[in-house]
């Protein structure tokens, strides 16, 4: 994990002087995703032509791809292969942001609500329980930060835990093993460890609500040379979101297709969007992307990540990436100011101006 961090900070630091040089208006895009329950609607959107409808409209062609593995996704996004993939907020401060490519939160679709968890084998297991013990997850992602916050609540420190770094699609066979006792994930993973007989759920998101975000994210160069791929993006995730909940034979149909993209069936998908703050509207996702909160968080997030190197060799504080927000909020250093949230074109879906 951490070669493969290393790896993905020298090629951003090297594709950030390539796109700043050839950054441009262009008319093709690619763009890429992993499997995750908050992500699914835009394998719907791609595979349905929802994302070539609303390209379409705007004059530009749009390739949504699928990863197998979500760190290694972000490192191609990071290296320049992709325009944008969706990741959560710790990953796009630790990864591209941290790495030199200045990058845009374009949709915070969702915030996970129950669903990423730690899960021990044992009946009546607690938090206490973990003192000692290893414990698989995708290290210095947002499973550690949650297991980091989970700790705390139960006045452990990460000290008294071993991390053993597991690879998101390996993680649920490993926990089939004997060997692996616990594991922090995110569904579907979660879900599957959830549910093997014996086992007890001794933490979720829940307890941390709105820390973990899910996203897609964009070059800001490119978003900025193309507002086409801003507002084609925006408009097919909403159209997307909006058949998801409107309780009708179509969307049962659209609920069953992610559902098996996502390896499960309606009734393993609908428990998983169960623990997903999946913003309904433009309205709703708006109105989180402009709270007080999201600048709160991220400096939460800022800290941990500075506490585990995950800034940059040369970061001397959590201010050493700065980070951008809506209503003229900023944190960190201005001078390198790399994440951006920038709601103005879920503002534009809100106001009907897509």
């Amino acid at each position: 994990m951490r070669k493969s961090r290393l790896t993905a900070l020298l090629a951003a630091a090297l594709a950030a002087v390539s796109l700043s040089a050839s950054a441009a208006s262009k008319n093709s895009f690619n763009l890429c995703w992993t499997i995750y329950a908050g992500w699914m609607p835009w394998e719907y959107a791609a595979s349905h032509g929802i994302v070539d409808k609303w390209a379409k409209k705007y004059g530009i062609d749009i390739k949504i791809t699928q990863l197998n593995d979500y760190i290694e996704s972000i490192n191609q996004y990071t290296a320049g292969q992709f325009d944008g993939c969706t990741m959560t907020n710790m990953d796009a401060l630790t990864i591209p942001a941290a790495g030199g490519v200045d990058s845009t939160a374009l949709i915070v679709s969702d915030f996970s609500n129950g669903n990423d968890g730690i899960v021990l084998k044992g009946e009546g297991k607690t938090l206490a329980d973990l003192k000692g013990m290893k414990v698989n997850l995708v290290e210095l992602s947002v499973s550690h930060y949650l297991l980091a916050r989970a700790l705390e609540t139960a006045k452990l420190a990460e000290k008294d835990v071993k991390t053993v770094n597991t690879s998101d699609a390996d993680i649920a066979a490993a926990f089939n093993t004997d060997e692996v006792q616990a594991v922090t994930t995110w569904n579907p993973m979660l879900a599957e460890a959830r549910a093997k007989p014996g086992t007890t759920e001794v933490f979720d998101s829940s307890k941390v609500p709105g820390e973990i975000m899910d996203m897609m994210v964009v070059n800001s160069q490119t978003l900025k040379d193309n507002p086409a791929l801003g507002k084609a993006l925006t408009g097919a995730w909403f159209e997307t979101v909006a058949l998801m909940k409107a309780d009708n034979a179509q969307s049962k149909e659209a609920l069953e297709h992610m559902a098996k993209a996502s390896g499960t069936d309606l009734a393993g998908y609908q428990s998983q969007l169960a623990t997903t703050k999946l913003f309904a509207t433009p309205a709703e996702a708006l109105a989180f992307a402009t709270s007080a909160g999201l600048p709160d968080t991220m400096q939460k997030v800022a800290k941990f990540s500075f506490a585990h190197g995950l800034l940059g060799e040369g970061a001397k504080s959590p201010d050493a990436v700065g980070m951008s927000f809506a209503n003229g909020v900023a944190l960190g250093d201005a001078g390198n100011l790399k994440l951006r949230f920038d709601p103005s074109y879920v503002q534009m879906a809100a106001e009907g101006k897509l």
